[in-house]
């Protein structure tokens, strides 16, 4: 039961894959190249291209840890030192919990959490487009299979209030704009890419590189709004040069992983200032989720420094572009209040990031962490309700 007077609009909610997810509607000569089971040792594992993946410990999510039970650690408290297995706790029956998997289950629980509707995006998924980055082409097939299962089963704009974002890669720029056709063609109305550059077998290059011109200009007319959320990236390689292993695996990172300072979602913004990506394509609005906001503040300064430098390098001061262009989803456990001084109550959105353990048990309990740091009632309003719902609305041109 919600605390909060208004019915909110949750920016990061998840479901947890179905079995079939990436193999219902995978094209039979991309089977072998793309997603598959496999018994391994006993155990259910999941192989892309032909490897074992470890992005999530157990890619079945049975059991599946309670939601918010890595809440404290998040938030920098673990005073007894525990590992995070044991801070896990208990572990819960995938059975016993059909609003993971189930839109409408999902629909009467966010009637009892007190929330309108919500952006749903991937679990498992996000870690994907980095382990078939070798294979273009499979990459390509995994993502139109899985984004024809999202649509059957949770839909687009369901009701108005579950909008599943179908996921991009834009290794290949014709199929792309293939893929966001349909998407647009089922109203789609949040498109999901994962930060960083795009790698392809000639080597990286911008998301806002000529070739892909079409992909944003299609974006730009349909006035949909992009998300880029957190996930496997690129920049996971140049861990190895730091005698790292390059494989991102969920609950297992050890201290320089949290420590280093490469950050690709910062970097994908400044790439796209720098590109001037947002003048070529005004319409453009890019969500920023699972992502945190600290590398706002990091991205500010640079921005601050570059246009004191060279301000003929950019169309406008780029700090304005950005707070015209972006919106971003803190954690709860930032610094809200500084994130507020930078960009403004209006280009922030709430995120729950439910029923993921690091996220929060009740999606509403965001508005206590707002108010710890003197967020007005109508400001709460806006950063968990108004803004999400707007960016829900295409706005064509």
């Amino acid at each position: 039961m919600s605390n909060v007077e208004f019915n909110f609009f949750d920016c990061d909610n998840h479901y947890y894959e179905a079995f079939d997810a990436f193999t219902r509607h995978i094209e039979p000569q991309f089977a072998k190249r793309a997603m598959q089971w496999a018994q391994i040792d006993g155990r259910t594992r999941l192989l892309i291209g032909g490897k074992v993946n470890r992005f999530i410990p157990n890619p079945t999510f049975d059991p599946i840890s309670k939601p918010g039970a890595l809440d404290e650690y998040f938030r920098g408290r673990n005073p007894q030192g525990a590992d995070t297995r044991a801070l896990f706790g208990d572990l819960d029956r995938m059975d016993d919990h059909p609003e993971y998997r189930d839109r409408d289950a999902r629909l009467a629980l966010m009637d009892e959490q007190g929330m309108d509707a919500a952006i749903f995006l991937p679990t498992l998924a996000v870690g994907a487009e980095q382990a078939l980055i070798h294979d273009p082409p499979a990459l390509v097939a995994a993502f139109r299979a899985f984004n024809r299962w999202l649509l059957e089963d949770w839909g687009f704009s369901y009701r108005e209030r579950i909008f599943a974002a179908p996921i991009f890669t834009l290794v290949e720029p014709d199929a792309a704009v293939t893929e966001l056709e349909w998407a647009l063609g089922n109203d789609a109305r949040f498109l999901l890419l994962l930060p960083g550059p795009v790698i392809t077998p000639a080597g990286g290059r911008s998301p806002s590189d000529p070739a892909l011109d079409p992909f944003w200009s299609r974006i730009n007319e349909a006035g949909a709004t992009v998300v880029v959320h957190g996930g496997d990236s690129w920049y996971s390689t140049y861990l190895t040069n730091w005698g790292e292993p390059a494989e991102m695996e969920a609950f297992r990172m050890n201290p320089f992983r949290t420590l280093v300072s490469s950050n690709p979602t910062q970097d994908t913004f400044a790439n796209l200032l720098a590109h001037h990506h947002f003048h070529r394509f005004p319409n453009v609005r890019i969500a920023a989720i699972e992502t945190g906001s600290d590398w706002v503040h990091h991205l500010h300064e640079k921005l601050t420094k570059s246009w004191g430098q060279t301000p003929h390098a950019y169309p406008e001061d780029p700090r304005e572009t950005f707070r015209r262009h972006v919106w971003v989803s803190p954690f709860y456990e930032d610094q809200l209040d500084r994130l507020k001084d930078l960009i403004g109550v209006d280009h922030i959105v709430m995120g729950s990031d439910y029923p993921h353990a690091e996220g929060l048990a009740e999606p509403w309990s965001y508005v206590k962490d707002l108010r710890n740091f003197q967020f007005t009632d109508a400001e709460v309003r806006t950063i968990m309700r108004d803004n999400g719902r707007a960016l829900s609305q295409r706005q064509p041109v």
